[in-house]
């Protein structure tokens, strides 16, 4: 077990195949390379990411969109505490996407960052809109604040599955 102690690694980015991965390289305590790993750095957001968010956005969308009382909240809750909610989940995605996407790596990619983060949130806000218009409990014409509180809502849960199905490669 002591000699594991004095091994030591060296991380660096490369392309391989046009794509962004990181390159681990293990040295034993002379310098030796006893090992070399590959793997993928998934930093960038393609048009399949957007199709892995509306899916993860309608796993939790569904269930909570049809509830009575989120639509009961959405009249009741004041505009303060919905716009809460919407930045809480900002909160949370961003936070969800830097530690599994970005830590290490925010310096070179933060326009990515913040494009997945806002996408991930604005695809999954349309997914429950869409959603609650489709069953008549966004009043977008008559009560737009309602319609918007109800949808922002259930986008706290839905835009939480989008980040975790957006992960799933």
């Amino acid at each position: 077990m002591p000699e594991e102690k004095k091994l030591r690694s060296t991380k660096e980015i490369i392309s391989v195949l046009g794509h962004p991965s990181e390159l681990v390289t293990v040295f034993d305590k002379k310098g030796k390379v006893l090992h070399k790993m590959i793997k993928p750095v998934m930093v960038r957001f393609y048009p399949r990411d957007v199709m892995q968010v509306i899916v993860g956005a309608s796993i939790l969308a569904i269930p909570v969109a049809f509830t009575e009382e989120t639509w009961r909240l959405g009249e009741t809750l004041p505009l303060q505490n919905v716009l809460g909610l919407l930045f809480v989940s900002l909160v949370f995605i961003s936070s969800f996407v830097y530690y599994n996407y970005y830590r290490g790596q925010m310096k070179r990619h933060w326009p990515e960052f913040v494009k997945r983060v806002v996408v991930t949130y604005f695809v999954s806000f349309l997914v429950v809109s869409a959603l609650l218009t489709l069953i008549q409990r966004a009043p977008w014409d008559s009560a737009p604040l309602v319609a918007f509180s109800r949808a922002a809502i259930v986008s706290f849960p839905a835009s939480m599955s989008a980040s975790v199905a957006d992960m799933i490669k």
